[in-house]
């Protein structure tokens, strides 16, 4: 079972997620640091000075703080608009490089295959 876990942690996907996550929870830093710092204020000054981080309502003695929870949608949203960017710029070079290596590399099953058809198409030209 040792083996088999070992081969599990050294597979490429799961080194790839780890290191995924990692750099997602530094990312996340900048993003709340972005949406805190800069659209927060801006999108308070919009409606009018209102700080989302503040909103809240009070029943009896316990405060729901639903200005919290809309920061951290806008925070949810950059984040995810940000993933997209980045997943839409990678998929735009690996799909360019793909076709690339498909124009580039003929099996040699393809190539055998034209080369009989370009030898049946000189037999017939020839009768």
């Amino acid at each position: 079972m040792l083996k088999e876990f070992k081969k599990f942690i050294a597979r490429g996907n799961v080194l790839d997620l780890a290191v995924g996550v990692i750099v997602g929870g530094a990312f996340s830093s900048i993003v709340t640091s972005l949406v805190n710092n800069i659209f927060t204020p801006i999108i308070g000054l919009i409606l009018g000075g209102i700080d989302f981080s503040n909103l809240s309502i009070t029943f009896k003695d316990t405060s729901i703080m639903y200005g919290a929870f809309i920061q951290s949608v806008i925070d949810f949203l950059i984040v995810a608009f940000c993933l997209f960017i980045v997943v839409k710029f990678v998929n735009r070079f690996t799909t360019k490089k793909k076709k690339e290596e498909k124009k580039d590399t003929k099996s040699a099953e393809l190539k055998t295959l034209e080369e009989i058809r370009d030898l049946l198409k000189n037999d017939i030209q020839d009768k």
